[in-house]
């Protein structure tokens, strides 16, 4: 499990990623990012205490059932991808806010694949592999 610190966990943080980021696609998985300036977020999410955009990237996961009827593989597909994030989690930079969205069909991918998909999304997106 993903530190509070590390987890989007109001609507209003998920509607700014969407409105405001940049997106990028692969086979199953959809991700996109949002820059968040560490003084404009702390003022503009009262969520948000003061330097705490400062303690890492924050992530959110979403698996619609669309992509599986059964809660309990769409919580697999969750765990995988946040086990996946962790492992990337330091090459990103603090102010880096993502939301990665499950497509249909990859209910039969691994943690290696989403590992893949996920640094190769996140390299595309300038996110890791000295870029911010």
């Amino acid at each position: 499990m993903l530190p509070k610190h590390h987890r989007l966990r109001s609507s209003r943080d998920f509607s700014r990623v969407y409105k405001h980021g940049k997106k990028a696609v692969s086979t199953h998985l959809i991700v996109r990012i949002y820059h968040g300036d560490k003084a404009q977020s702390a003022q503009a999410e009262p969520s948000l205490l003061p330097g705490e955009a400062a303690l890492g990237p924050k992530v959110g996961i979403t698996v619609s059932q669309k992509v599986h009827k059964r809660a309990v593989v769409r919580n697999r597909l969750k765990r995988q991808l946040k086990a996946a994030f962790r492992t990337l989690l330091p090459a990103i930079a603090p102010s880096i806010w993502v939301v990665i969205n499950v497509r249909p069909g990859a209910t039969q991918c691994g943690y290696g694949e989403f590992l893949r998909e996920l640094e190769e999304l996140l390299t595309k997106l300038e996110v890791i592999h000295g870029h911010s």
